[in-house]
């Protein structure tokens, strides 16, 4: 949002003090229009329309206003700072990345601890470390971090993206690796790119034209892939791809043999054209390998001429198929690794592939030769998730990291010729693992579907119903959600909480039918799987109502919004996070109109406006309804799910909500939908979100939580 000269002064009376169930919060005066949209000859108002102006001063007055509400109420929750201290101290570890070589030199990224932002180090061949990258020094307040890393073949060079403030607007720099001088261009106005290099000679990357109107919020539904050759300006690049038609996602990435560009091509987020280019000549034409959007298809390798392509095409749970270049379309396809009954997410290093299956969410590693042979299974060290593998043919070590909700996340290397791992990095985190426990179970939901949950506390937990619980879900866009370590959920189950979370229908934890299962008219199964969670956990006496909260980001923040909106008393806290929750309109900005694979849109038919209709959460706040305690979070330079969702829907609570449970927006500025948000940035949110939940909770100090 731009700053403005003049500020209309929409603000009233702020409450001094606050209490628990005190009186009601006098919150800021929203107005409201007389906007009205038809859909099928059904009227729906829109009366905070006014508030999707990111650049006016009256939507930025509105902005301040509700953010000094929030902090004067969570500047009075009396744990507050202790929560922050405490969060601090077991954040302030040294973190290390799994190294990667380019070039004569080993890269890695560390963390001191408590660093905005981690720094690039690399070492020579006699060992010496330099500071490579430091990404803390691009902006004062760390609100500038870095997006894409790309270096050339012969790692003499590299390319880089910054985002500022958040946004997915990228800037691209171009070093000298030797002697880390900026060379050549800045590219300015890229968006949702790779970095890809050929040769030495230059690199492809993607971006959308400018959009009229704002930045942050003006819809961009051509995307197309160029190349910067070095010494050239960026207005010279070339346009390879997507100048033709209109498509929402475009990529390309060159083999590792610098021998073909592979690019993607997509209108939604699922589903994409795959496309190949000889890059021997420059004349050579780009084949078509699919010519549809009706599966996912990524080219992982090449072995020679053969072709190794990851695939949903005939097998919901994906499988590896190989195919000659000179014959590359579907009917030549043949299984290098066939469909099995987990999902598959395949990477290769060292000349191998690892196949990375997932059990009920869980990591299974099986490591195989370019000809389909199983050579092992990988033996992980417990149930978690395994992530990594990925690598260059000519590395002698295959890299991997290992995680669940109670193991701090460790780097292992892997002898990809003998199978053995050794511990190449340990977590430094002070968190005692063995003091705390992590299950799954499965629940039945409405419809009788099995749905697993994993869920977490300290050991000897008593079972009397009076757990703070944080009831964490997603649900969509083929997304899985698999164990991970989160030194704020070590936080807060040391305090006493419990941290569960299901796999909901909508991801990809069992494949493309379990997608499909939670996507537009079956949006609901999502939010069905969602309440049955809690009903669970409530009902084993994990927690009541009263103790349960409910929270998701993007997806998930539509999930929160949805289900408390649908059962506003099935827990005491809800936190939707960057949510799509304005479901009639989400496609109007940005990029969203690439979501409706998963959603449906208004404008498809009279029966899909009345489905979004019936639970967009927006839509569905009713006068005289107690609704929780309610915190919603977004970032004001979200250029993803547009701020204008939360503003919106924070809005419209507050002029209904029924009875004393607060119901707040807590807007971080020079912040987007959450990648690189600076630690300390990260640090307060979590602990605002803490505290606002326990305190609504009835919790008064920390001490009370056994």
């Amino acid at each position: 949002m731009k700053k403005s000269i003049f500020i209309i002064p929409i603000i009233a009376t702020v409450m001094t003090s606050f209490a628990q169930n005190s009186k009601p919060i006098s919150y800021p005066e929203t107005k409201k229009d007389q906007t009205v949209d038809d859909y099928f000859g059904t009227k729906v108002s829109d009366p905070y329309r006014w508030l999707e102006d990111d650049r006016s001063a009256e939507t930025e007055a509105w902005v301040i206003a509700q953010n000094k509400i929030t902090n004067t109420y969570l500047d009075q929750i009396p744990f507050r700072n202790q929560l922050k201290e405490r969060l601090e101290k077991l954040w302030n570890y040294e973190k290390i990345g799994a190294p990667f070589i380019e070039g004569n030199f080993t890269y890695y990224f560390k963390n001191n601890g408590l660093q905005n932002q981690s720094v690039l180090y690399r070492k020579d061949n006699s060992g010496k470390e330099t500071v490579f990258l430091d990404p803390n020094t691009f902006s004062k307040d760390g609100t500038t971090s870095l997006g894409e890393l790309a270096f050339s073949k012969d790692g003499s060079k590299v390319a880089y993206s910054i985002s500022e403030g958040g946004s997915d607007w990228r800037k691209v720099i171009i070093l000298d690796a030797l002697t880390k001088k900026v060379i050549g261009d800045t590219l300015v106005d890229v968006k949702f790119s790779g970095l890809s290099w050929y040769g030495n000679e230059g690199f492809y990357y993607s971006s959308y034209e400018k959009p009229k109107g704002s930045e942050l919020s003006a819809k961009t539904d051509q995307h197309k892939l160029y190349f910067h050759k070095l010494g050239t300006s960026q207005k010279e690049d070339k346009i390879i791809f997507g100048e033709d038609q209109k498509r929402r996602y475009v990529g390309g990435n060159v083999t590792e043999d610098d021998r073909f560009l592979v690019i993607t091509a997509a209108t939604s987020t699922y589903g994409n054209e795959l496309y190949i280019k000889d890059l021997s000549k420059p004349e050579n034409p780009i084949v078509t390998i699919v010519g549809n959007f009706e599966s996912d298809n990524t080219v992982i390798d090449t072995d020679g001429n053969k072709l190794l392509i990851v695939t949903d095409w005939k097998a919901p749970n994906k499988r590896i198929v190989a195919v000659d270049f000179n014959k590359p379309q579907q009917e030549n396809w043949k299984d290098l690794i066939p469909e099995t009954s987990q999902v598959l997410e395949p990477a290769t290093c060292s000349g191998y592939i690892f196949a990375h299956y997932m059990k009920d969410a869980v990591s299974v590693v099986k490591q195989y030769d370019y000809k389909g042979k199983l050579l092992r299974e990988i033996q992980l060290p417990g149930l978690g998730t395994a992530s990594g593998f990925s690598g260059k043919k000519k590395d002698k070590t295959a890299y991997y990291t290992f995680t669940n909700y109670i193991t701090a996340g460790t780097i292992f290397a892997l002898d990809p010729n003998s199978g053995k791992s050794v511990i190449y990095q340990k977590s430094k985190a002070a968190f005692q693992s063995e003091n705390y426990e992590s299950k799954q179970v499965f629940y039945t939901s409405k419809d009788g579907t099995k749905i697993p949950m994993i869920i977490t506390h300290k050991k000897g937990l008593k079972l009397d119903g009076k757990n703070p619980t944080i009831l964490y879900g997603y649900g969509g866009f083929n997304i899985s959600l698999t164990p991970s370590f989160s030194i704020a959920n070590a936080v807060w189950m040391e305090n006493g909480g419990i941290f569960a979370v299901p796999n909901l229908r909508g991801g990809g934890e069992y494949g493309k039918e379990w997608h499909d299962a939670g996507t537009q008219m079956r949006k609901q199964n999502v939010f069905d799987d969602f309440i049955a969670a809690a009903e669970y956990l409530i009902k084993e006496r994990y927690t009541s109502s009263d103790f349960l909260a409910l929270r998701g980001g993007s997806n998930g923040g539509l999930l929160v919004g949805a289900v408390m909106t649908q059962r506003p008393d099935l827990a005491r806290v809800a936190l939707p996070a960057v949510g799509v929750l304005d479901m009639l309109r989400y496609h109007t900005f940005t990029a969203g109109a690439g979501w409706a694979y998963d959603y449906g849109t208004a404008q498809d038919n009279a029966a899909m406006f009345e489905y979004l209709k019936g639970y967009s959460p927006l839509h569905n706040v009713k006068s005289r309804v107690q609704y929780p305690a309610t915190m919603v979070t977004t970032g004001d330079h979200d250029d993803r799910v547009v701020p204008a969702h939360s503003f919106k829907f924070a809005a419209e609570l507050q002029s209904k909500q029924s009875g004393n449970n607060p119901v707040l927006i807590r807007i971080d500025v020079k912040a987007g939908h959450g990648a690189g948000k600076s630690v300390a940035a990260t640090i307060q949110e979590n602990v605002d979100i803490q505290a606002f939940t326990l305190y609504n909770m009835g919790i008064d100090s920390l001490p009370s939580l056994k």
